[in-house]
């Protein structure tokens, strides 16, 4: 059998399901193999990174490997960034790029370089077979890495000879999955026991907790421990619903706002995550001294950053759901109301301003979108309004990024209505973020994707004037000078133009008034469409 025809034979046994590309001459093995597996549906984009990200987003929104497949060392180049993120959010993506001939490995030929150190520092693994027998173990053992918690992006150079030699080694079965257990007797009984004597317990719930099936019981443990229930500052999935009376927000970026935060609690759980990532030095620990508990489906997380008074690695939505039995039924607990009102009473103070805020631009979008609509979220500053606006009642009706790295919104929308083709997809990006993926347009319109693009054209880079204004109060520079290099209104980008370029229509909303028409408007018609909705700045 040729080299290609087991690697996409592999592919299939192993639970890949679509792949996304962008094509080049080093790639012919694998582009000449599609038409035989028409099962793997191939995604193109015009841009190695939009191809990644996509790809990163589909593992998220499947939980399952996906494949992105790059051109040499500039096509991997362009793609790093993005990998970045897929690295961050711990997306089990197998990312692939196409290799010269070996046997003019010391000509050192066009396009050609060490790919698999290009690509080491942001994947789990990275590897290049030299022989076309090395192809069906290298795949199994690269996928094995990707889905090992915590999970991640792994790489795999293809040489074009080795892919196109024979073998007789096509053993392309997937290892036997070992899941953990839940949580010991032992550890049970001390998990029990430390959040029954708690009166003021604090959940932060990391995307693991979506990954793994958590996500139900872990409503059931609040509500039965009357915990408050915290999400990670960046996150990819919705951990927890954001109007359940439990639920007490993002954490913050810096440690002694995280402190500040938590020392109203005298217990926190940290459950799947990172914890924490920061932007800002603050000295100290970012949790007040109480008892700590973490809950891990990797031994690496358990202590990572904080020594935990319990510290279980095991199985974390089996874990969760032996917790909700041992916790009991709960008791009746509030209706969320004051939460509501309080989003009235920022709504109200926005309504009439010219242009329009945010807020209000969110509560119209919202209120024309069907309610099963997947939210993309790339909105930065605008994140708290997106989260006012909108019911994020379960997991897999938002996505966000990770990494900090931007302009994964725009393209990320690709892999997430792949793997929702029968859902609405809206993604919501900054206007300076789109412009970092703005061909994943042309990809949208390629593959009839009914994407509604959002874009809140605010004309500037809103975030970094926010972490300007930080800096200077921080470290004592002039408060009052302007933001270089941060506005984007000299020329102004017409998203509108940009999107009939790329192949799709695009409105320009001005008033909030305009914004359902718009919505209802662009869902009509079945396709992908920009909406472009001028929006206050700084």
């Amino acid at each position: 059998m040729l080299g290609r025809h087991v690697f996409m034979e592999g592919l299939l046994a192993n639970g890949v399901t679509a792949i996304f590309g962008n094509p080049g001459t080093t790639e012919n093995p694998l582009l000449e193999s599609l038409a035989d597996y028409p099962q793997l549906p191939y995604y193109v984009a015009l841009q190695e990174s939009i191809a990644t990200c996509a790809a990163n987003y589909y593992s998220q929104a499947t939980n399952s490997p996906s494949l992105v497949n790059l051109h040499v060392a500039p096509g991997l180049g362009n793609a790093i960034g993005m990998m970045f993120g897929a690295l961050k959010a711990c997306s089990p993506v197998l990312i692939t790029a196409g290799q010269q001939d070996t046997r003019m490995r010391l000509r050192e030929p066009l396009l050609s370089h060490d790919l698999v150190a290009m690509a080491k520092p942001v994947t789990k693994w990275s590897g290049e077979p030299r022989h076309a027998d090395e192809i069906a173990p290298m795949l199994r053992e690269a996928i094995r890495i990707a889905m090992t918690p915590p999970r991640g992006p792994v790489f795999m150079s293809m040489p074009v000879d080795v892919f196109s030699a024979e073998t007789s080694v096509t053993d392309v079965r997937p290892d036997v999955k070992v899941r953990l257990p839940s949580a010991d007797a032992a550890q049970l009984e001390q998990l029990v026991a430390l959040l029954k004597r708690s009166r003021s317990p604090a959940i932060v719930a990391g995307d693991d907790v979506v990954v793994f099936g958590g996500a139900s019981a872990l409503i059931s443990v609040a509500e039965a421990t009357r915990a408050t229930v915290y999400q990670e500052g960046l996150r990819v999935h919705t951990t927890f619903p954001n109007r359940h009376p439990c639920f007490g927000g993002r954490i913050p970026f810096e440690a002694s706002s995280i402190r500040s935060l938590l020392r109203k609690h005298d217990l926190v759980f940290l459950i799947g995550g990172p914890f924490f990532e920061e932007i800002w030095y603050d000295p100290g620990h970012a949790l007040p001294d109480v008892p700590l508990i973490r809950l891990e489906q990797s031994p690496e997380r358990v202590n990572r950053n904080f020594v935990p008074t319990l510290g279980i690695c095991a199985d974390i939505g089996a874990t969760l759901e032996t917790l909700r039995q041992r916790l009991g039924t709960p008791t009746p607990l509030p209706d969320g109301s004051a939460y509501l009102e309080a989003l009235e009473t920022r709504l109200q103070k926005a309504w009439s301003s010219v242009p329009m805020t945010t807020i209000r631009a969110m509560h119209e979008l919202a209120l024309a979108l069907p309610d099963d609509a997947i939210v993309v979220d790339e909105s930065i500053t605008a994140y708290p309004d997106v989260a006012a606006a909108f019911n994020f009642a379960a997991p897999h009706g938002y996505y966000g990024a990770r990494g900090g790295g931007i302009g994964q919104g725009v393209a990320g929308a690709i892999g997430v209505q792949a793997a929702h083709p029968g859902r609405k997809v809206v993604t919501i990006s900054g206007d300076g973020s789109a412009m970092y993926s703005i061909q994943a347009l042309w990809s949208a319109a390629r593959h009839a994707m009914p994407i509604l693009f959002v874009i809140l054209a605010n004309r500037e880079y809103r975030v970094l004037k926010h972490n300007l204004d930080i800096y200077r109060a921080r470290f004592g520079a002039v408060s009052n000078r302007p933001y270089p290099h941060m506005d984007l209104n000299t020329p102004a980008v017409d998203f509108v133009q940009t999107a009939q370029g790329h192949g799709i229509e695009g409105t320009r909303v001005d008033t909030p008034e305009a914004i359902g028409p718009a919505v209802r408007a662009a869902l009509a018609t079945g396709r992908p469409h920009l909406l472009e909705l001028v929006i206050a700045g700084k």
